[in-house]
């Protein structure tokens, strides 16, 4: 059976660009600011898009590597998290924002012939430093994308009035 799967993966595409009760996906929030605007902290303690939209493919990368070894890399607050807007620059909006939409392409293709029974199989999370059911990752997944969708609100506003 692959009810829970599904909504997940449901979910995951959804808060990208479907009709959502919190109102704006992803989409629609970047599509409000132009290449240039990505770059930019609206204040020096907050992050550009660039850095949250990296930020959100390295954790789904982490995610993908979960899945396919049972394992992970990298913990929160190691530097390889956020990479720096200076990096970001040289890299391009544009391949930042492929590597943002492909990565969760291949998160919802691996899990496409998995069962609901693949969300209680473990896997080691060095983050949290132990055993994990796969829906723990994956729902915090989902619960990661929603908090940042609200982070770039406030960044894309905070952008707007400058």
């Amino acid at each position: 059976m692959r009810v829970l799967i599904q909504e997940i993966s449901n979910q995951l595409l959804e808060i990208q660009e479907a009709k959502i009760w919190l109102g704006e996906n992803f989409s629609k929030k970047l599509a409000m600011v132009d290449e240039t605007e990505v770059f930019t902290r609206p204040l020096p303690n907050l992050h550009s898009i660039a850095e949250i939209i990296s930020h959100l493919t390295i954790w789904r990368k982490e995610t993908i590597l979960k899945i396919n070894n049972g394992k992970g890399s990298l913990i929160d607050n190691g530097e390889e998290s956020w990479l720096t807007n200076d990096l970001l620059i040289e890299i391009g909006w544009k391949k930042i924002l492929k590597e943002y939409k492909d990565s969760l392409l291949e998160v919802i293709a691996l899990l496409e012939n998995r069962e609901d029974s693949f969300l209680v199989q473990k896997y080691y999370d060095n983050d949290f430093k132990g055993w994990h059911e796969y829906r723990f990752v994956l729902n915090g997944m989902l619960h990661h994308d929603i908090y940042h969708l609200g982070q770039l609100g406030i960044i894309i506003k905070l952008l707007k009035l400058n």
